[in-house]
């Protein structure tokens, strides 16, 4: 029988950098920032912390493919640390195996830090790792996720206006949020007329390449309370990986994305939630291009198949909405580091339930849900967080 992770784990301290061009910081120097500020705000040292979980896809030059990079950063020598690289959910993914293993009972304090630099880079957006050597040759995340939405909006006879309600909601938080990449508001009009990137996508549907870095400290719930007040607990979690060649798959019918309702079930059955529309009181998800969002609406369950649209076009998904989605301006404002953006999530969430998000504040936040969608749609995490009840 499988152990729960429910009320098992606690988090204790988070922290987060700006994300942005983050021209004047190293890779390096954004970890300890990170890092520390975490450490700080859990009222501890990192001398006190016994393992390290850090999430990185794609670090770069200097950054390595081993963990020797936050071990150098934070002087965390001759402790174990595991890096995480599982395409867009890496940051969500490093979150539940630190949160696993002190449930396990391997640690009683632990940190995890998603850290990413993509701006000093050759390459525009992310470089591409080809599985197929005809299928995906030149192919982009903008035209990947563009024939999804081209036959979604063909399906159920939806437009890009609906696209540029989900632009013009997230900036319009992103603008409060002094972390986020962008922070400026715009129009639908703006949105409709800016650039075609990947029709239906222009300009202001898809996320930006950023730097960033964030961390949690994770901690066992039952000595949380030696570090702070208020109990941030570790609802549920889940991750699933489907195929990473849909195209080869018949029954795929590129409507949605069958990882994030698979991972979202395995979440939601560990945090006993069985109506999420009224047991989760905000969520941020991964909302890489806007129709993305869309169908994170319908994979969690918060509406059926096909009625998305109707969800953010009456509101349901602002911030004084039933469910606000993306509070802190989602990726489309904060930007997508990668490993970064799902400890960047944990950051938002925590804030959110410790009431100290200021004007982007969800208004008696008790429970919310983070979501990372990666690949070609292949893996999906979800991690649950609840204020201890």
């Amino acid at each position: 029988m499988t152990r729960s992770l429910a009320h098992e784990v606690a988090v204790i301290g988070v922290s987060c950098t700006k994300f942005g061009e983050n021209f004047d910081q190293s890779l390096q120097e954004m970890m300890v920032e990170a890092g520390t500020g975490a450490c700080q705000d859990a009222g501890i040292s990192v001398d006190d912390v016994q393992a390290a979980w850090l999430g990185t896809f794609s670090p770069g030059f200097g950054g390595g493919k081993a963990t020797i990079t936050l071990s150098d950063a934070l002087k965390m020598r001759g402790r174990p640390i595991t890096r995480v690289e599982n395409y867009c959910a890496t940051g969500t993914d490093a979150f539940r195996n630190a949160a696993a293993a002190i449930a396990a009972g391997k640690y009683e304090i632990v940190m995890v830090v998603g850290a990413e630099k993509l701006r000093d880079r050759a390459v525009r957006g992310l470089q591409r790792e080809g599985i197929h050597p005809y299928l995906e040759s030149g192919s982009t995340a903008p035209g990947l996720f563009a024939l999804s939405a081209n036959r979604y909006m063909h399906t159920f006879g939806t437009d890009r206006r609906v696209l540029a309600k989900v632009a013009v909601k997230n900036h319009a938080n992103g603008a409060l949020n002094p972390k986020a990449h962008f922070q400026t508001k715009v129009t639908e009009e703006q949105v409709l007329n800016a650039q075609v990137i990947a029709y239906p996508f222009g300009l202001y549907d898809c996320c930006p390449t950023t730097d960033g870095a964030a961390a949690a400290i994770l901690c066992r719930a039952d000595l949380a309370s030696k570090f702070r007040k208020e109990l941030i607990l570790v609802r549920g979690s889940g991750l699933a990986v489907m195929s990473g060649k849909p195209f080869l798959d018949p029954t795929v019918d590129y409507l949605g994305f069958p990882s994030t309702t698979a991972a979202a079930q395995q979440a939601y059955q560990e945090a006993g939630i069985s109506d999420p529309i009224k047991q989760v009181d905000f969520c941020e998800v991964h909302d890489c291009f806007t129709w993305t969002e869309i169908t994170n609406y319908e994979d969690l369950g918060f509406c059926k198949k096909g009625e998305g649209a109707r969800f953010i076009e009456e509101g349901r998904s602002s911030l004084t909405g039933d469910v606000p989605f993306n509070p802190s301006g989602g990726l489309k404002s904060f930007g997508h580091p990668v490993g970064a953006t799902g400890v960047r999530m944990i950051y938002e969430i925590v804030t959110q339930l410790r009431g100290e998000a200021g004007a982007r504040q969800v208004k008696d936040a008790e429970v919310g849900l983070a979501h990372n969608l990666g690949g070609p749609g292949a893996v999906a995490c979800v991690v649950i967080l609840g204020r201890e009840s």
